[in-house]
Formats: C-alpha cells, structure tokens, sequence
C-alpha cells in the first residue's frame, strides 16, 4: 500500500514536470511566465504597428505572424503546447524576437523620419502619389 500510494505520479507531480529547469541555450534564462510575457508583447506589437502604413508589405506580415502567434498563446495553457504548436524555438527564444521585433518597429519609424524629415506617413504617402 505505501509503494501504491507514493509510485503513482500524481497531477501535482505531473505539473512539476512540466517545469523547465533550463533553456539549453547559453544566455537565455527560463521565463517562468513566458505565455503571459508573450501575450503582453504580441498586444504591445500589434498597437505599434499600427504607426505604419496600412498597405506596406512589412505591416502586414508583422500582423499576419504576430496575431498567430497571440492566438496560439491565447489558447494554449503551457509553454510546451505553445513551442510545438508554433514550431518556432522556444518561448524565450520567442520572447527574444517579440522585444526584438518591437524594437526594429521603432527603428523603421525613425529611419524614415530621419532621412526625409517628417513621419513614416508622410513619406510612403509620397512616394504612392509619384
């Protein structure tokens, strides 16, 4: 009865299990809340975008990707689902590339208001008129 009792692996040890202890990859600590860092970031991305032109290609594959991405999250529960479902790396990896991701988004922004001097609207909205 005592071997019965403590062999079986219960759901609390199960859940325990799914804990990732390390990422594998030099650098790159586990995130413990990695779906909710990701859900928060793929929210922060989407708003950002927004800043650029509706038609322009690279608006529209950020959306394309991070909405997917989001919904993935959205619907899955654990950090192994997420990574399996995405095919993508792993989550902090993911991470990684969603601050990244914010980050190019902003430098975009600049870029154009740098070199012609007004905003990102107002450049694209030139060139489309010539």
């Amino acid at each position: 009865m005592f071997l019965r009792r403590f062999a079986r692996p219960s759901s609390l040890m199960m859940m325990m299990a799914k804990v990732k202890e390390t990422t594998g990859i030099v650098g790159l600590e586990v995130v413990p809340n990695a779906r909710e860092v990701l859900i928060d970031l793929y929210n922060k991305t989407l708003t950002e975008i927004q800043r650029v032109p509706e038609d322009e290609g690279y608006r529209k594959a950020v959306e394309s990707f991070t909405r997917h991405r989001l919904s993935v999250c959205e619907q899955e529960e654990d950090w192994e689902s997420i990574e399996k479902k995405l095919g993508c790396g792993q989550v902090e990896e993911l991470i990684e590339e969603a601050r990244d991701e914010l980050k190019l988004i902003d430098k975009m922004i600049g870029l154009f208001s740098l070199l012609f001097g007004c905003e990102f609207v107002d450049v694209w909205m030139n060139v489309y008129r010539d």
